[in-house]
């Protein structure tokens, strides 16, 4: 693709990368908690098993920002894939439901390790000009891979046990493709002297990066995770249609980000970062509330084509303006990027349901609107990072020379 051949090589091969290892997750999550059913458990004890691989990411991540900064950004990336292809494999021979947990797990540790240093390592091998593009060609690998992966499931079909080995094989396809472009590149290579990384409390500072942390917890509360769990129910107990209009509904959501990712990713770099984030959340927020308003088929298609122009700048437009603020090195500051998504992540379908439980599913999707709509304040009070001199150089030059952002001259914002 035309648009590919503009981005750096290495950040090619961080694209294959994730799609391999996409499809290797997106091959293993419908037969996980089937795999854990046969263990005789119940449906909660099965749903434990999914939320262990999110909640260990979560506990991971700050410890895996400070071994970014430690060891580099491929080591990380290298050994994170490594944990993960393990642990599938192992999980495959589970013999016991507590078995199975523990090496879900720590797969998640993996899973962290490999988020943290493959963003770390996209953000400075990223020109500042292609970062929006970069972003929303690696969110795609990504999305494509989720999709593939259930058609290459069949094989659960026969065997509930064979997604795991095939994922340890597709892990180990991406780190011997990616890390071996990756080990011939001088600029993904460790740093003779590198800039000293910049700390999470400098990054904290500004106002962009602490927006975007509340828009990646936003996007992945509400339109990844809530509507991951509640839209199924909602398209079966409330419209009182077939499980195939939820697999359509889900399709739906993928067929539209997937055409919108580098389209957003381009006009990131070209118009703002800000414009992008607030279209996302403003439409994620539209199509929550016309779930319940339009009911029936056509409200459901039309909010589900929303609720994909949402994912996709979600995927996009905060990434590149985390990657504007740290500029350089950044292993804690991108651990905890990647820690306010997991955290919406694991809250959004467990606050949710709870509401829908309470008060009905009407009010849960007003809830998931109302989320959406939270950050675009701070976004709008934020300084957009795209500029002229290039994203944020006026502060990147204040952190080398250790002065505040709030001391450092301002531009108009795009």
């Amino acid at each position: 693709m035309r648009p590919l051949r503009t981005l750096p090589l290495e950040v090619r091969a961080l694209i294959a990368v994730a799609f391999m290892v996409a499809l290797g997750f997106g091959l293993v999550a419908p037969a996980l908690p089937l795999f854990a059913r046969e263990f005789g458990v119940g449906k909660t004890a099965a749903g434990a098993v999914v939320s262990a691989f999110a909640f260990t990411r979560l506990l991971v991540a700050p410890f895996v920002g400070r071994l970014v900064n430690a060891a580099g950004e491929r080591v990380v990336l290298a050994g994170g894939i490594g944990i993960v292809a393990v642990s599938s494999l192992l999980a495959g021979f589970a013999q016991s439901y507590w078995q199975l947990l523990v090496l879900r797990g720590a797969g998640g540790a993996g899973s962290i390790m490999f988020s943290v240093g493959a963003a770390s390592l996209l953000v400075r091998v990223t020109p500042n000009h292609l970062r929006g593009r970069a972003q929303g060609a690696w969110a795609g690998a990504f999305l494509l891979g989720m999709i593939a992966g259930p058609a290459v499931g069949t094989v659960a079909t026969w065997s509930l046990r064979a997604p795991f080995f095939i994922y340890a094989g597709t892990l180990l396809v991406a780190g011997s493709l990616g890390l071996g472009m990756l080990r011939r590149s001088e600029l993904a290579a460790p740093q003779r002297n590198p800039a000293a990384p910049m700390p999470l409390r400098a990054a904290l500072r500004h106002r962009a990066y602490v927006a975007v942390l509340a828009a990646g917890f936003a996007g992945d509360f509400a339109v990844v995770g809530a509507r991951s769990s509640l839209v199924p129910q909602f398209i079966t107990d409330e419209l009182d249609l077939r499980q195939g209009w939820v697999y359509g509904a889900f399709l739906i959501v993928s067929l539209v980000s997937g055409a919108l990712l580098l389209p957003f990713g381009r006009t990131a770099d070209t118009v703002g970062r800000r414009p992008v984030i607030i279209f996302g959340l403003a439409l994620g927020a539209v199509g929550f509330v016309l779930l319940p308003v339009l009911d029936g088929r056509v409200g459901l298609v039309l909010a589900m084509a929303l609720l994909g122009v949402a994912g996709a700048a979600d995927s996009v437009a905060p990434g590149a303006v985390m990657g504007d603020v740290v500029g350089g090195r950044g292993g804690t500051v991108v651990a905890a990027f990647q820690m306010a998504g997991d955290l919406g992540a694991i809250l959004g379908p467990i606050v949710a349901g709870a509401v829908a439980d309470g008060a009905g599913f009407g009010v849960a999707l007003v809830v998931c609107a109302a989320v959406c709509l939270a950050p675009i304040l701070l976004v709008l009070a934020a300084p957009e990072t795209l500029r002229a001199g290039g994203p944020l150089a006026h502060l990147e030059a204040a952190h080398v020379a250790g002065v505040d952002e709030r001391e450092a001259p301002t531009a108009d914002s795009v």
